[in-house]
């Protein structure tokens, strides 16, 4: 079965760094795109970035561009979210996202806290 099991998440400060990685299984994983969602307190799940199944084309929300990056290795199936220059509004809880034959696919979720 799929499943989709982050890591990374933790407490930054203001202009800091973390990053996220998700580890896929149960499916051929080189041949789906991968997302990050995020979800804040009070708000709606928010698409946070993509990126195709080889790795070329990618996506981001106008709330991050320029300080998040999604990589994947498809030879150790993980996909990774490199976060930097981290604001406060960024505090929310990050899940990792794979649609398969039309269903939705979610890790576990990590949280994300970004304060001094």
């Amino acid at each position: 079965q799929v499943q989709l099991v982050e890591s990374g998440g933790g407490l930054a400060q203001p202009g800091g760094s973390l990053r996220l990685s998700c580890a896929a299984s149960g499916f051929t994983f080189s041949t789906y795109g991968m997302n990050w969602y995020r979800r804040a307190p009070g708000k709606e799940r928010e698409l946070v970035a993509s990126v195709s199944s080889g790795g070329r084309s990618t996506y981001y929300a106008d709330s991050i561009k320029d300080r998040f990056t999604i990589s994947r290795n498809n030879a150790k199936n993980t996909v990774s979210l490199q976060m930097n220059r981290l604001k406060p509004e960024d505090t929310a809880t990050y899940s990792c996202n794979v649609r398969r034959n039309g269903a939705d696919y979610w890790g576990q979720e990590t949280q994300v806290t970004v304060s001094s």
